[in-house]
């Protein structure tokens, strides 16, 4: 409570001794004063919400619980929510209101497979082998809910026009289950797009990223009695390691900001028999979309050298293109304001020893634990990852944040995310989440020339010419491509 106090004290105040105070900036904070009292209020219902999906731990396009929790609760909320939207049945888009603006919340809840922990400083699974929440989407999808729902309550309170709408996006994890959506044309008539992400540090930037296209490439050759009749044989796992082979020589002549990674899924059933099926999962990244474009045909080409030489044949299906971010500064500055008033993350006594434990289990120098009570300036950049929420932010300006809901020096996709995303540390990051996002929601709906300034600066960062083309082209959304993992 003393938080929460000191958080509505900083709005009611905030700017005073920047310039005069005016009633409409008075008004404004105690708005937003408002719905971040809802969402306290509020936080042990989330909580709930956060650890359900945290258990159910559901990977791409298989979050039935999760999603169908999340829809209940915008229903009862008074959210009108159309499911299985863009051919997907575990999303969906909960609407509330009528008119302009049309500010739309990202909610992500699919969890990763072989991550099961336990929530605890140390390494222990609750299921050997099995999926667990190493990237926080359990946290995600509960805070962006939170917030869609705080606008609700406001705009009705206030008997304010307008739409806010919650995006239920599955499969984030390699499944880009938001660009489906958006070639849906979901995003069509949407004015501002906001979302979050986990993190073990609270910033709230302008910054790009890599546009990415992941695909699975297949080779087939002829199987034989690897030594009676090895003449006859055609090896697929040839085809594959001469693909690798030739990948990797590439590596060389690439721009160094571009990546790319590949693993074997299968490589054959015996020594003895020479493989007549191989395939190769490769992910290929690059600053910017041509970029990207011009690596894969690169990539394809070696692969189709590998299937000549070895005398197999190949084909490749692209699972999941994704565009790099597009920053929008605008937008950046307004949510990063927000973020400063709301402030980081206090932990309490028995956090605080956890949180040492996990830190403790680092083979590498973690930053120190208030870390995760400060705000990180702003900037504008880039960070070497990939996300789908780039191909929205090249349709609509879109902004994010990420609070510490891991501890200081935790990495996305370990036991010690999943350890947290699961307890009191990561749900504390979450509500963080949750009233920035309503803040800023409230400050798009309250000054429309902040949203004409962000759509003026998304036009200039892309450009006149620019046509949007899905990266994954006309192909169905990969549902099974999880099927069969844990």
């Amino acid at each position: 409570m003393k938080q929460l106090r000191i958080i509505l004290l900083a709005l009611v105040v905030t700017h005073a001794s920047a310039q005069p105070e005016t009633k409409v900036n008075r008004k404004a904070e105690e708005d937003k004063a408002f719905v971040v009292q809802q969402l306290q209020v509020s936080t042990p219902v989330y909580k709930t919400i956060a650890k359900d999906i945290w258990d159910f731990a559901e990977l791409g396009y298989l979050e039935t619980k999760s999603s169908a929790l999340l829809q209940q609760t915008l229903k009862q909320a008074g959210f009108k929510v159309e499911t299985g939207v863009a051919e997907i049945p575990t999303a969906f888009v909960a609407t509330y209101g009528s008119g302009k603006p049309v500010i739309g919340i990202l909610a992500e809840f699919d969890a990763l497979p072989g991550l099961s922990q336990d929530t605890v400083p140390y390494k222990k699974p609750l299921v050997e082998g099995s999926t667990g929440h190493g990237c926080g989407h359990n946290l995600f999808g509960t805070a962006s809910s939170a917030a869609a729902i705080s606008i609700k309550q406001w705009l009705e309170k206030n008997k304010k026009s307008g739409t806010v709408r919650l995006y239920g996006t599955p499969a984030e994890e390699g499944g880009g289950g938001k660009t489906f959506m958006v070639r849906a044309g979901l995003f069509e008539d949407v004015d501002a797009v906001l979302h979050w992400h986990p993190s073990d540090h609270n910033s709230a930037d302008a910054q790009s990223c890599l546009a990415v296209i992941g695909a699975n490439f297949r080779f087939y050759g002829t199987s034989s009695h690897a030594a009676g009749s090895p003449h006859v044989g055609r090896s697929a796992l040839d085809g594959v390691e001469s693909m690798n082979y030739m990948v990797n020589m590439l590596r060389e002549h690439m721009p160094q900001e571009a990546r790319i990674h590949y693993v074997i899924t299968k490589g054959g059933l015996a020594a003895n028999v020479v493989p007549d099926y191989a395939e190769v999962e490769y992910m290929v990244r690059h600053p910017n979309v041509n970029g990207v474009l011009e690596l894969w045909d690169r990539v394809v080409k070696a692969a189709e050298g590998a299937a000549t030489g070895t005398g197999t044949r190949m084909d490749y299906e692209i699972v999941s293109g994704l565009y790099n971010l597009m920053p929008n500064e605008t937008l950046g500055k307004l949510m990063h304001a927000n973020l400063t008033k709301v402030g980081g993350v206090n932990y309490s006594a028995y956090e605080l020893d956890f949180a040492k434990k996990i830190q403790s289990s680092f083979s590498y120098a973690a930053p120190p634990l208030a870390r995760a009570q400060s705000i990180e300036p702003f900037k504008i950049g880039s960070f070497p990852a990939s996300t789908d929420v780039g191909d929205i932010s090249w349709l609509v300006p879109t902004t994010g944040l990420g609070t510490a809901t891991w501890v200081p020096g935790t990495a996305a996709h370990t036991w010690q995310a999943v350890a947290v995303d699961g307890m009191g540390i990561g749900m504390k990051g979450m509500m963080n989440a949750a009233k920035v996002m309503a803040m800023t929601g409230i400050d798009l709906f309250t000054n429309p020339m902040l949203i004409d300034q962000a759509k003026e600066e998304l036009k200039k960062r892309r450009g006149v010419d620019f046509k949007y083309k899905s990266l994954v082209g006309d192909r169905k959304p990969p549902l099974d491509y999880r099927v069969g993992m844990r």
